[in-house]
């Protein structure tokens, strides 16, 4: 606890001295870091500037110190999620399972009643793949992007390539969290499905 002879409102060099003391602490030392850095940054700021001679007073230099903190908290945070935006890979459709399609339409549809319109939308999407599968009009490999499966399907149903890019598309957005999924989406997504099912696919080389 300070004693009662130091000044409430230091001047600038005891106001400097402080700030150097605290800084000069050991757990600053063991675990320099973004926020240190930034102490440090701020005690050589108001060291040349003057600006505590200025009547500022050790307030501002606890609030500086403050706004500097929260900055570098949010900075902390943030950087780990653009860093997974950026290295983030596409997820494979399917996967390892060995639903059906209807078993996948049957998971689509029991999510969208429950208003869980993400689930049904991916869901969807995994159905329209495992049922091309199913005709051979696919092989089945489990490592299947939701691009690459419209990519490969655009060849056997050209007059519904656009639905089937947009399909993948939709697919990535909602599964990377992009987007919340919608009860169109999935209405969308469930009518391809159905109208390639009932579709004759072109016949390719």
């Amino acid at each position: 606890m300070l004693g009662l002879d130091v000044p409430v409102d230091p001047d600038a060099e005891t106001a400097r001295r402080w700030l150097t003391e605290e800084l000069s602490d050991r757990a600053y030392r063991e675990t320099e870091g973004l926020i240190p850095r930034i102490l440090r940054w701020i005690n050589e700021l108001f060291s040349g500037s003057g600006a505590v001679d200025l009547g500022l007073g050790w307030w501002t230099l606890i609030g500086a110190a403050a706004i500097a903190v929260v900055v570098a908290v949010a900075l902390v945070i943030a950087g780990p999620v653009r860093r997974s935006r950026r290295t983030r890979t596409p997820e494979a459709v399917l996967g390892d399972s060995l639903r059906s399609a209807q078993d996948w339409r049957a998971s689509a549809a029991a999510a969208a009643r429950d208003g869980d319109h993400a689930v049904a939308v991916l869901d969807s999407f995994r159905a329209l793949v495992r049922s091309l599968e199913e005709r051979a009009l696919l092989d089945e490999r489990p490592g299947r992007t939701a691009a690459e499966a419209a990519h490969e399907a655009e060849p056997r149903f050209p007059a519904h390539a656009p639905a089937l890019h947009d399909a993948g598309r939709v697919f990535d957005e909602v599964c990377y969290g992009d987007r919340p999924g919608s009860l169109g989406d999935y209405e969308r997504m469930a009518a391809l499905d159905a109208t390639l099912a009932d579709e004759r696919p072109a016949v390719t080389a």
